[in-house]
């Protein structure tokens, strides 16, 4: 039994086309030491797999839920595909044992990289999607998903943490913070993005994500949790809201 196919035992899906899902798995740090002819990186399936879990996520919390409005819709299918999400998600199928990785990208520790297991998932998903048709695709995400989505509903953890962190800040300091992005990686097709989140000329946290909007949301979540956690001075929570 190869490596893909363990994979393959690990998605219980069964590819017809397996080239797909080499592709998949292959980053582009690869391509300069592999020998094999062809062989493309998995940036134009993480492409397609970014829009296929969007537009799965999306239509199956409208379905879902209601009554929500579109802020909470929005602030909840955030939180399912953000980047933490996702490499918590691919890490359950072992995916980082089974990236195509260049010899200096293994050894800084790719295989555990959240935003190359995120990439890949991603990748996989496109391949899902071409390999097996839409609702191959919509039953794994939904599958995959449920856990996470009845844990964020149930401990309302889809909140907006942009405007918490606004809303905390002014209140205590009548400063508004401001988001940076600190570094841009990748190519303009699949960009990944270091955003600050600051306090005048404080660093308060930093996110990492696929868009800036992403990346803020991530730096927002961070510095909110460091301010609850008594990590930053000058903030305090009423008792019982810790």
């Amino acid at each position: 039994m190869d490596n893909l196919d363990i994979l393959e035992k690990n998605l219980k899906i069964k590819f017809q086309n397996r080239q797909l899902l080499k592709e998949a798995l292959t980053h582009r740090s690869y391509l300069n030491e592999a020998r094999e002819k062809g062989l493309c990186s998995n940036e134009r399936l993480e492409f397609l797999g970014d829009a296929v879990l969007s537009l799965v996520v999306s239509e199956w919390l409208f379905k879902q839920f209601p009554n929500y409005p579109e802020g909470n819709l929005t602030n909840l299918r955030s939180n399912l595909v953000r980047t933490e999400s996702l490499a918590k998600i691919a890490k359950k199928f072992n995916l980082g044992k089974f990236l195509f990785l260049s010899k200096g990208e293994k050894e800084e520790g790719g295989e555990s990289n959240p935003v190359l297991l995120a990439n890949a998932f991603e990748a996989v998903l496109g391949a899902i999607f071409l390999d097996g048709g839409v609702e191959v695709a919509k039953n794994f995400i939904r599958k995959h998903f449920k856990n996470l989505l009845k844990t964020l509903v149930s401990k309302g953890e889809f909140k907006d943490f942009k405007s918490l962190l606004q809303e905390k800040v002014q209140a205590e300091t009548k400063i508004t913070p401001f988001y940076r992005v600190i570094k841009e990686t990748g190519p303009d097709h699949a960009k990944t993005f270091t955003v600050g989140v600051y306090l005048g000329e404080k660093l308060l946290a930093q996110g990492v994500g696929k868009s800036k909007q992403a990346a803020e949301e991530e730096a927002a979540e961070k510095a909110f949790k460091k301010i609850r956690n008594h990590k930053v001075k000058g903030f305090s929570f009423p008792r019982g809201t810790e």
